[in-house]
């Protein structure tokens, strides 16, 4: 029997919490809105958009056309891939980068600037460069593949490091992503809004109807009386003192 209470006072409960959130639902649609209207302008007028360009070398531990490349060699050179990226970011080339193009970083800056891709089974490193201005972004991704061509030979004994291809001049940026913001700051909005509203209903324990008085009391409500305010005006004004004129007066 009390299992059968509790059950049933679970649900009384959910659905005044379903209710609740209906007759405010205009508050979370507006907290939504709101806040999805802030991410959008925060990200399209307050964060710097950062583009990338993408540059790609082809790198073998053997570079002689004379001689026939063996299955050893292309599995050497799969297994060198690691040593490849490590050397893209070494410092001596990153300080030539900087000094060639004259930035005004340092090693570390262009460091977190890098980031180096093999693609699975494949010979070939992607290199790319995020940056705020499209077109220096480009011009440093040039510039790390020929300077990190030219520490590769020199390290590791390679005759030459060929370009796949060549750098792009990125058009779009790929952060922030304006779309992905707003929706997420909409549904943060939301959820915010819908969390508040249940907390404040949740610790609310105010009495405000008969079925309250029976449910957290105990008591049965033998009857209510309704309270209106327009009739509790009407009966000020009544009582109120009127008003004689002069003629009135006069008259008496």
């Amino acid at each position: 029997m009390e299992q059968l209470d509790t059950n049933k006072e679970i649900n009384i409960n959910l659905k005044e919490i379903m209710g609740v959130l209906l007759r405010k639902s205009w508050i979370i649609v507006l907290a939504g809105v709101l806040l999805a209207a802030v991410a959008y302008f925060v990200s399209s007028y307050s964060i710097t958009p950062m583009y990338q360009s993408t540059t790609q070398i082809y790198v073998m531990s053997k570079q002689d056309s004379s001689t026939a490349v063996t299955y050893s060699d292309l599995q050497t050179s799969s297994q060198l891939t690691n040593d490849y990226m490590t050397l893209i970011k070494s410092r001596p080339v990153t300080e030539k980068v900087i000094q060639e193009l004259e930035l005004d970083m340092k090693h570390n800056d262009l460091v977190n600037m890098i980031t180096v891709y093999n693609p699975s089974n494949t010979r070939v490193l992607n290199i790319t460069i995020e940056f705020s201005d499209p077109y220096l972004a480009k011009e440093i991704a040039d510039a790390v593949r020929e300077a990190s061509s030219i520490h590769i030979s020199n390290v590791m004994d390679i005759k030459e490091v060929n370009v796949v291809e060549e750098a792009n001049l990125p058009e779009n940026p790929v952060s922030p992503n304006v779309k992905r913001n707003t929706v997420l700051g909409g549904i943060l909005g939301v959820l915010i809004a819908g969390a508040i509203i249940l907390v404040i209903t949740m610790l609310d324990d105010t009495i405000k109807t008969p079925e309250d008085i029976e449910r957290y009391l105990g008591v049965s409500v033998l009857s209510s009386i309704p309270i209106q305010k327009h009739l509790n005006n009407m009966k000020d004004k009544d009582t109120k003192p009127k008003k004689i004129s002069k003629k009135n007066k006069a008259t008496t």
